[in-house]
């Protein structure tokens, strides 16, 4: 079972929580970005949050090449849906991939109208 613990097939894992309810997010759209030699954007995959508030097989490793990665979430439509109004219009996160050898990322993203945290876990799983 994928859900709840470390994807070590996926390279890049998501998950979200909502910090008013205290429980996962399903349902919420996300996008992933590379950034190219130019400096713009380049959409490499896109998914949403299952019942238990991740993605999983969201990138091969293949198409998870070194370099600069953007995800953006589509939070303002999770809190829009749920009744309220948010402060941002979503949340998002920037990091380099790969800067020392193989590794796997979990994004966990937490999210109240008002704010965001993301926490970055980062592992070696090809050794």
């Amino acid at each position: 079972n994928l859900h709840g613990g470390s994807d070590t097939h996926c390279p890049l894992t998501v998950k979200m929580l909502d910090a008013v309810k205290g429980i996962p997010i399903g349902g919420v759209a996300l996008q992933v970005f590379r950034q190219g030699a130019d400096g713009t954007w380049g959409k490499v995959a896109h998914g949403n949050t299952d019942t238990a508030g991740e993605v999983h097989e969201l990138i091969t490793d293949q198409d998870f090449i070194p370099g600069i990665y953007r995800v953006v979430f589509d939070t303002k439509a999770y809190w829009k849906a749920e009744g309220r109004t948010p402060f941002y219009e979503f949340a998002d996160v920037v990091f380099e991939a790969h800067a020392e050898e193989h590794r796997h990322y979990t994004l966990a993203l937490l999210i109240s109208p008002f704010s965001h945290t993301m926490t970055a876990v980062v592992s070696k799983v090809h050794d």
